[in-house]
C-alpha cells in the first residue's frame, strides 16, 4: 500500500459489548504506511530509552505501576465493557499487571547485568570474557482478545525494561484497553517508546513486516504464518499459540476440591484462556463421584451480565464466532454418542453459552482434539494413570496441564511424563502468576516462552560477546602472520597438553605422530 492511500486512515472499527451489543467505542484501522511511520519514530526514540540504563527505565516502570493502581477501577470497567465478562473475572487483570510491572522493575538490573564467564581452557586465561545484553530496537507485540489489558502487559513490560521500544497491535475485537495503556504511558510523561496501533489482520501483518522482534499470542494457524514471515526477514519471534490442556484426576484425590479446581480452570473467563482445562481424564474408582460433584457445581453457577455487582460467575463469550465454535463442538460430540449432563447450548442472549459438561466422549470428537476456547468440560473415564498419560499426550497441543492427587510426589512424577510446557499440581493457572517460571508451549502450542526469570527479559535482547586482554600484551600474538613453524608448534603442543587425555598429552607423542 502506498503512503498516499488515505482511505484506510479514515476507516474505523466499532467495538461492542458482546453481552448486549452496546457500542462502547471506535478505533481506527491503521494502514501499513502508518505502521511503518510509527516504527520509524520508535527507532529514533529507542536509543535514548536504552541510554537511560536499567535503573532509569525502572523508574518509569514504577511510575506506570502507580498509574495502574490509581486507574484500576476505570480500567476494569473498560475490560468488562469490551469483553462482556463478569466483574469477578475482570477484576484480576489490573492487579496482575501491577504485580508484573513491579517484578520487572525490581529484577531487571540483576537480570541484565553483564556476565563474565570463565574461560573454558587455561589457554584462554589471557582474556577477560564479557557477555552483554542489548535490546532489539523495536519489539512488536500482537495480542488476542481474551485478556485485553493483561495480554499487552504480559510482554510489553519486559521489553521496555530491556530497553526496547514497543509497538502493540491488539485484537480488533478488544482494542480499547491497550489504547488506555498507551494513554497512561503518555500521561506520566514517559519517553515516547510505547505505542499502540489498532486494526485487523493487515495491520498485524504490517507490524510483522517492520519490527525487529515479534511476540505473538493467538491461534496456531496465524502463528505459523507469522513464523514464515519472520523467517523470510531473518528476525526472531516468540509464539504462544493454541492449547488443549488436559487434567488428570487420580483416585486418591479430594473429589470435591478437584471438581472445584477443574471447574475454575475450565470456566474462568467463559473458558477463554489459553491454559483453560479443556479435557479431563478421571481414574475409574472416583469417576462417578467426580462427575456428580462437577455437574452439581457447574449447574449452580450464575451466568449473566453485571457491572460492579459481582452478581454472576460466568459472562459472555467475546465473539459470536467463538460461541459458534463451541456450539459446533457440542453438536459434533452428541452426534457421535456423547451425553450433555448440564448446559449444552447458547442462551439466545448476546454471545452467552451455557457452562457445559459432556461425558461418554472419546478422541474421535472435536471437543477432545481441537481447541475449544469456551465453557465446555468433556470428561473421560480411564483405568489408571498410564492410560491417562497416554490420552493426555495424544494431542498436537502441549501448552500446560493439571494433575490432581493426594500424593504430591506421585503428582510430580506424573507431571514429568506429560508433553506440555507447564504442569500445575492440585491447582489451575498457578504457572500464570509465577513469573520466575517460564510459560511456553510444546508441539503446536508455540515456540519460545515468556517470563522464566532472567530469560523472560533477555529474550528481547541480542547477546554480545566482548574479549578484553588481561595483563601486558605481546608485540605480536603467537598465531599472527608471518607463518612460523616454531610458533605453530608451541601453540599446538600446548593445546595438546591441555586437551588430550593420558599418554597422548606427552610432547614425544606429538613428534612420533609427525614422523
Amino acid at each position: 500500500m502506498s503512503d498516499t492511500a488515505t482511505p484506510d486512515l479514515e476507516r474505523t472499527i466499532e467495538v461492542r459489548n458482546p453481552a448486549d451489543g452496546r457500542l462502547v467505542g471506535k478505533v481506527p484501522e491503521e494502514s501499513a504506511a502508518s505502521v511503518a511511520a510509527t516504527v520509524r519514530e520508535l527507532r529514533l526514540q529507542q536509543a535514548e530509552w536504552e541510554a537511560l540504563g536499567v535503573a532509569g527505565r525502572a523508574k518509569w516502570l514504577r511510575r506506570f505501576q502507580d498509574w495502574l493502581v490509581d486507574h484500576s477501577a476505570r480500567l476494569t470497567d473498560l475490560i468488562q465493557a469490551e469483553t462482556g465478562k463478569t466483574r469477578f473475572d475482570a477484576e484480576i487483570e489490573v492487579p496482575a499487571a501491577i504485580d508484573l510491572v513491579k517484578y520487572w522493575a525490581r529484577n531487571a538490573q540483576s537480570f541484565l547485568a553483564d556476565e563474565r564467564p570463565a574461560p573454558h581452557s587455561p589457554i584462554g586465561l589471557g582474556k577477560r570474557l564479557v557477555q552483554t545484553f542489548r535490546p532489539y530496537p523495536v519489539v512488536g507485540i500482537i495480542t488476542p482478545w481474551n485478556l485485553p489489558l493483561l495480554n499487552p502487559c504480559f510482554d510489553a513490560f519486559a521489553a521496555l525494561a530491556a530497553g526496547a521500544a514497543v509497538l502493540i497491535k491488539p485484537s480488533e475485537v478488544t482494542p480499547l484497553c491497550a489504547q488506555e495503556l498507551a494513554k497512561g504511558w503518555a500521561e506520566i510523561g514517559a519517553p515516547p517508546v510505547f505505542r499502540v496501533l489498532t486494526g485487523g489482520g493487515d495491520t498485524g501483518s504490517a507490524v510483522v513486516d517492520t519490527v525487529d522482534f515479534v511476540q505473538f499470542t493467538g491461534s496456531t494457524r496465524t502463528g505459523r504464518a507469522i513464523a514464515v514471515a519472520c523467517g523470510q526477514r531473518l528476525i526472531p519471534y516468540s509464539l504462544e499459540l493454541g492449547g488443549k490442556d488436559p487434567a488428570i484426576v487420580l483416585a486418591d484425590v479430594d473429589v470435591e476440591r478437584a471438581a472445584a479446581g477443574i471447574l475454575y480452570g475450565g470456566l474462568f473467563n467463559s473458558g477463554q484462556v489459553c491454559i483453560s482445562v479443556e479435557r479431563v481424564y478421571v481414574e475409574a474408582p472416583v469417576y462417578d463421584r467426580f462427575v456428580q460433584s462437577l455437574v452439581a457445581q457447574v449447574a449452580a453457577l450464575r451466568q449473566g451480565a453485571d457491572d460492579r455487582r459481582f452478581a454472576f460467575d460466568i459472562g459472555a463469550m467475546a465473539t459470536a464466532a467463538q460461541r459458534d465454535i463451541v456450539t459446533g463442538q457440542v453438536a459434533d460430540a452428541v452426534a457421535k454418542g456423547a451425553r450433555i449432563l448440564t448446559g449444552g447450548k447458547a442462551t439466545g442472549a448476546g454471545t452467552f453459552f451455557e457452562p457445559t459438561v459432556l461425558v461418554d466422549v472419546d478422541h474421535s470428537m472435536l471437543c477432545l482434539t481441537e481447541e475449544t476456547f469456551g465453557p465446555l468440560i468433556p470428561i473421560i473415564r480411564v483405568a489408571g494413570e498410564d492410560e491417562a498419560v497416554r490420552l493426555a499426550n495424544d494431542s498436537v497441543y502441549g501448552l500446560s496441564a493439571t494433575v490432581w492427587t493426594a500424593d504430591r510426589r506421585r503428582g510430580e512424577r506424573l507431571a514429568r511424563r506429560l508433553e506440555v510446557g507447564a504442569v500445575n499440581i492440585n491447582d489451575a493457572f498457578a504457572n500464570l502468576v509465577n513469573f520466575a517460571l517460564p510459560m511456553g508451549g510444546w508441539k503446536d502450542s508455540g515456540i519460545g516462552a515468556r517470563w522464566g526469570g532472567a530469560a523472560g527479559i533477555r529474550k528481547y535482547c541480542r547477546t554480545q560477546a566482548i574479549t578484553v586482554p588481561r595483563g601486558p600484551e605481546l608485540p605480536r600474538e603467537p598465531l599472527w602472520y608471518p607463518a612460523s613453524r616454531w610458533r605453530s608448534r608451541v601453540v599446538t603442543t600446548l593445546m595438546r597438553v591441555v586437551d588430550a587425555r593420558g599418554r597422548r598429552k606427552l610432547p614425544f607423542a606429538v613428534r612420533r605422530n609427525q614422523l
